[in-house]
């Protein structure tokens, strides 16, 4: 998957919560949960435009490690609205696949994108580090 179609799925995403939240009914605990889950879904996707501008491999690595938190939070907040029983766990379903695939995507874009700075800081790298590239990567 390219950048400008990661940038398009992250986008899909935030408008698919936004319009499942706006159809919501209005009660107080759900309102503060709704609004901490439009806040991080609308976020992944701007910082991963963020993060493609990047200056150098250092701050495209920051901007990432926020886009993976952000996708994390909103599947914190998608379990807290099934477990607490506000929302019919049916109505989330393919919310929370998608922001577990987005939070396994930025992972591993995150994980390369050390690797490769790891590799331009040394100019070398032997076999394990490529295998095992999370027990070496700081």
């Amino acid at each position: 998957m390219d950048k400008i179609e990661l940038q398009r799925r992250t986008k899909i995403f935030a408008v698919n919560i936004i319009k499942f939240t706006d159809g919501l009914p209005s009660k107080s605990s759900l309102n503060i949960i709704v609004n901490q889950l439009v806040r991080c879904s609308t976020s992944i996707g701007a910082n991963y435009r963020s993060a493609c501008r990047g200056k150098s491999i250092a701050d495209f690595i920051n901007k990432i490690v926020i886009v993976e938190e952000e996708a994390d939070e909103a599947i914190y907040w998608l379990e807290l609205m099934e477990e607490s029983d506000l929302v019919d766990p049916q109505l989330i379903r393919s919310l929370k696949k998608e922001a577990n695939e987005l939070t396994a995507i930025f992972t591993a874009i995150g994980k390369t994108a050390k690797l490769n700075q790891k590799i331009k800081k040394s100019g070398v790298i032997n076999k394990s580090e490529i295998e095992h590239p999370k027990s070496e990567i700081k």
